[in-house]
């Protein structure tokens, strides 16, 4: 849902027609929780954004359903890691070092 509303989020964003979207969601270990976002369209624009923002929504829902445990989690290191298609074509994040 919250990819599907980025642009009633992010001021500027158009609306896309988004095609897919699937968050995944990783218990690394007891103190680290991965969500991931993959978000497809069919339009000339990449929904890079919408991928950001709906990882970052399932983060805060994470965060909203776990609290009563512990108030002081925190949502680190959201980033586009890859991306296809669009004016600027292909983007990969290059690897680094210390990432969590």
């Amino acid at each position: 849902m919250a990819a599907k509303k980025t642009s009633d989020i992010v001021p500027l964003c158009h609306p896309l027609l988004l095609t897919k979207v699937n968050i995944s969601i990783n218990i690394e270990n007891k103190n680290i929780i991965k969500v991931e976002s993959r978000v497809v369209t069919c339009g000339k624009t990449g929904p890079d954004v919408e991928a950001m923002i709906s990882a970052s929504i399932a983060a805060v829902s994470i965060y909203d359903m776990c609290k009563q445990f512990d108030r002081a989690m925190s949502i680190n290191n959201v980033s586009l890691e890859e991306k296809t298609g669009g004016k600027s074509g292909k983007y990969v994040r290059k690897a680094s070092k210390k990432r969590s």
